[in-house]
Formats: structure tokens, sequence, C-alpha cells
């Protein structure tokens, strides 16, 4: 119930729409309540002495009630409909919001699927919990209790019968309820798994095809859509178990009122019309107490899903700004000052151990280094995307963290390992990187990423169309255009990682001699070809997350066996491609 409490909160502006609807509810089933009393005095005033006048008088006072009551439903279900959705709205919105605020530590502890399922199931889940049980919730209690109340004033000994029916019912739902209730969970992680396996199987559809593992991936589906079938039945199967659970009391408690009413009428000691008007009131009872049993299956349901959504809302991010931040970064120098790093506080090893590194503003810094060395760990604590476990990394003389984290991402423009388009057109996902920019500057930035020669083959140009994820491009044509993107930031400091891989060598020193006109800006390269880097002013080489050597090109050249390695194998081919040394990986 806590985590329900924490989401009404968000009801806002429809938490008037839901107050509404609750009282259109009540005043609804007021008019309903009253319908059996007429209903009994038409009987046996009317019927019985003949009275068509009085029959017409009642009639037409069950009418307006009954007419009354549809109105009111109406209108509640009005209301109910926009505060169950709008409510929806704001807890998606809140939870998306969130997502975004999320360091990248905050992004390990939940899986896309999840996060997607959370926001769309679970709410869902939420909206018809609200939306339908509502209604239920606040008009069952006050069916029961003035039907009980009706019920025991119109014939109390009659009415005993809900005695002993009441305790069987509560029985039922304690144990269905208790039974149920933890397999909601199940049920949703199950939705998880689901997600995650069409997520995995649309992304990457052209790789599944490639490989010709369509049934590879047909059969993973089919696992997890079973897995998912199963939990549900089960789950549901015994949610069912409800409804004919309570109709059997109900008709049970039907037959036993009629029994002893009917010997209480042929006693005399009772009117027909008493006894239909008591029975109306037995099922408004019983139909409130299955409708309650049948809230308490909802608000079950939904306590899990709103556990989950919590659980999202409430996971706090682990980088935020400080209370007084640096709102200017002064220049482009970056610092590293005894820098180490591991992803996790119970991880047994350090992903960077002791890195000291000073690179001045303006410098051009090349990175080499085997696959796990952390070059990419390296970069990533320069805008703050980790926190170092120890030590620290300043740009412009600042320790990162007591940045505004804006202000200083802002600063530093990284063009990633994996490269990333949106859906929408060429010029949409170039304003990412400057959403003023004019049509002038987007193609100088294209120009500088030789983005240029295979947009101006396009028909429609800057207003070409990229797809979802940017796949209508190739691989190479979408690193150029991330790079220009990055370059219309106007950045401080610019990051490639490893972001000219799918180009060809003469295009690579085409973008190579751009970025050399670029002044002021200090630009760091991870590489995997040493003609990337061999004319930065500094290059670092990185082994096991620690800096191994860091030096110009020739000075590396002359003394670093690792450097003569890696570049003897690439310019000149080597003569120990085979050896033990040759077997890490090429940088």
């Amino acid at each position: 119930m806590k985590d329900l409490k924490c989401l009404f909160e968000y009801l806002g502006p429809y938490r008037r729409d839901m107050l509404m609807a609750a009282l259109l509810i009540i005043v609804e089933t007021v008019f309903e309540l009253v319908i059996p009393v007429f209903m009994a005095d038409l009987i046996d005033v009317g019927v019985t002495n003949g009275d068509i006048s009085y029959i017409v008088h009642k009639g037409v006072q069950m009418g307006i009630c009954a007419g009354l009551a549809l109105v009111t439903g109406l209108l509640y279900a009005r209301f109910a409909a926009r505060a169950a959705y709008g409510w929806g709205a704001r807890v998606r919105e809140a939870e998306f919001e969130r997502v975004q605020r999320y360091a990248f530590s905050n992004l390990d502890r939940f899986e896309s699927s999840s996060l997607v399922t959370r926001m769309t199931t679970d709410v869902t889940v939420l909206q018809n919990a609200a939306n339908g049980g509502l209604r239920p919730l606040v008009r069952s209690p006050i069916m029961l209790a003035m039907g009980l109340g009706l019920s025991f004033w119109m014939n109390p000994r009659l009415a005993l019968v809900f005695v002993v029916c009441a305790p069987a019912l509560a029985v039922i739902l304690f144990l269905v309820v208790r039974k149920v209730a933890p397999m909601y969970g199940r049920l949703q992680k199950a939705m998880d798994g689901l997600n995650n396996v069409v997520q995995e199987g649309l992304t990457a559809i052209r790789a599944v095809k490639a490989f010709v593992r369509g049934e590879y991936e047909e059969d993973k589906f089919q696992s997890v859509n079973e897995e998912l079938r199963s939990t549900s039945q089960r789950t549901f199967h015994l949610a069912a178990l409800n409804q004919p659970a309570f109709q059997l009391v109900m008709y049970t408690s039907i037959v036993l009122i009629f029994w002893f009413g009917g010997q209480m009428i042929l006693r005399g000691e009772l009117l027909v019309g008493e006894l239909t008007g008591f029975l109306s009131y037995v099922l408004q009872v019983m139909n409130s107490m299955m409708l309650i049993s049948n809230v308490f299956l909802l608000l079950t349901r939904s306590l899990a899903s709103a556990h989950r959504i919590v659980e999202v809302l409430e996971e706090e991010p682990a980088l935020d700004s400080p209370p007084d931040p640096v709102t200017e970064v002064a220049d482009g120098s970056v610092d590293f000052e005894e820098v180490s790093f591991k992803y996790h506080a119970g991880a047994r090893e350090y992903a960077l151990s002791g890195v000291n590194l000073h690179i001045g503003s303006g410098q051009t810094v090349g990175i080499l280094g085997g696959t796990g060395s952390a070059k990419t760990t390296l970069v990533q604590l320069i805008p703050r995307l980790y926190d170092v476990t120890e030590g620290s990394v300043k740009v412009g003389g600042v320790d990162v963290r007591d940045y505004d984290l804006t202000t200083l991402r802002d600063a530093v423009s990284i063009v990633l390992q994996k490269n990333v388009l949106f859906s929408g057109t060429v010029g949409e996902n170039l304003r990412w990187g400057d959403p003023s920019a004019g049509e002038g500057e987007l193609w100088s930035a294209c120009r500088a990423a030789c983005a240029d020669e295979f947009l101006t083959r396009m028909p429609k140009g800057l207003d070409t169309d990229l797809g979802q994820g940017g796949v209508n491009v190739s691989g190479g044509q979408k690193q150029r255009l991330c790079i220009a993107r990055a370059l219309l930031k106007k950045p401080k400091i610019l990051i490639f990682d490893d972001s000219t891989s799918a180009v060809d060598t003469a295009t690579e020193a085409k973008i190579r001699s751009a970025l050399e006109g670029l002044t002021g800006v200090t630009k760091l390269i991870i590489a995997q070809r040493v003609t990337s880097v061999m004319h930065a002013d500094l290059i670092v080489i990185l082994e096991d997350g620690r800096i191994h050597a860091a030096g110009t090109h020739d000075q590396l050249l002359a003394s670093d066996p690792i450097y003569q390695e890696i570049y003897t194998s690439q310019m000149k081919g080597g003569e120990d491609h085979g050896g033990p040394a040759a077997q890490r990986e090429k940088a």
C-alpha cells in the first residue's frame, strides 16, 4: 500500500476528477438501493389492493431513480476514465524523466526491456485498476453496508443467513489472494523476459538474417512466450476460482432464503412483496461481496506493478550536480590524478588503476591499447558519465564533481564507440549538437566530417530520412554523421572513441586534417590504427587499466616495444605476425 500511496501523489490535477467519480458512485448507489423499497410497496400495496394509480406512482418513482442512476453512472465513467488515464500519463512521464537523470551505473541495474515494461504494461495495470476498480471499491462497501442494514430492517430473522455465509466468503477470498499475490510479480518478470527477446530480435534483425539464425531466434522467442503463457495461465486460473466459489455461496444463500422465506409466508409472518424486496437486497449484498473480492485481486496485481514502478522512481541518480556548482569551464585541459575506478563497489579488481596524466588545453592525444585495457572507461570519466572510485579528474583545473553536470557535458563532445542515430532526418540528428544551427553550419560540419560526400548524392540532402536507428546509411556514413554532430556542439574537449574505424584511410586523413584546424579544442582519439594517432601531440598506451607508456610517435617508436610491435605489424607487415606478442589486440 505504501507504493500505491506514493504513486497517488502523481494524480495532481486529476485528483478532483477521481473525487468527483467517487461522489457520483455514491449517488448512483443510493438511487439503486431505493428501488427495492418502492418495489416492495408496489407489490404489497398496489398489486394486492389493485390500486392502479398507486402502481403507476411507484413505477414512475422507480423509473426516475433508474434514470438518475444511469445518468450518474455515465458521468462517473467520464470522470473515472479521465482520472485513470491522466494519472497513468503522469506516472509514465515521471518514470521517463527519472530514467533520463540516471547515470550509467543506475542504468546497469535495470535491463532496458524491464524499463519498457515498467513504463507500459505496469502503468496499464494501474490504469485498469483505477478505471475498473474505483467503481466497485466505492460502491461495494456502501451497497454491502446499506444492503445489510435494510435487510435486517425488513426481516432480522431472515437476514441471519448472511451471518452464516459471510465467513465462508471471507475465507475463500483470503485463500485466493494469499495464493495469487506473489504470482503477479512473477508474471511481470515473465513479461520483461518476453520484451527483452523481442527487443533484441528486432534490433539485431539484420545480423539474424545474415547468420541464418531465424529458427534459433524463433525457438528462443517460443521459450519465453511459453513461460509467459504458463505463468499467466497458472495465475489467472487461480484468480478465476474466486468467481465460481462466490457464486456457489450466493446461490446457496438464495435457496436458503427461499426455503425459510416460503415457510414464513405460509405462516403469515412475511409478505410476498417483502420477500421480493429482501431478495433484491440479498443479490446486491452478494454481488457487492463478489465485487470486493475482484477489487482485492485487482489491488493485489496493481501492488506488484506499483512496486516495480516505485523502484524506478525511487532509484536515486548516482551522479548529480553539487549544491553550489561551477557553471563555466575555463579551458579544455584534462588532469587525471591517481585515478582508480571500478564499475561496482564489490568488484575485486579495478578497471583503471593509478592513472596520472596531464593533457594541456588544445592538445591532440591518441590513446592505444588492447581490448579490455579500459580506453573507453578512461574517457568516460571526463564528462562524468561515471565517477572515479579513487583520485580525481579535473577539467579546466576544476574537479569534474564540482561542475554543474549540464555545463560540464556541454563542454565535452563525445563520439561514442557505438554510433547512435535517431529516427528522423539528417538535419534533425545533426541539430542534437546545436539545436539552433542553420543550414550553412550543418553543411560546414558535414564537410569537416566528410559527410557531404554522400549527402550531396542524396536527393533530399539534409532532409533525408535516416529510418529507425539510422538504418538507411552505412556504418562509415553513420560514423561521419556522428562526427559532424559532435563538431556542431563546438566543445572545449572533443573525444573520438574509435570513431573512424569504418571509414577508409583516405577519408580518415581528410577528417584528421579538418580536426587539425580546430584551435583551442582538446582532442582525444581512441583508435585501432597507428595512422590515426601518429601525428598526435601525445600518444598514451594503456595496458590492463594502467598507463604503460606515454610520449610522441618518435619517442615511443624508439623506446617502447608494444608501440614498436603495433607500428611494425600495421605499417610494414611485421615478421612476427603470429608470435605471442602479436596476439595482443592490435590497437
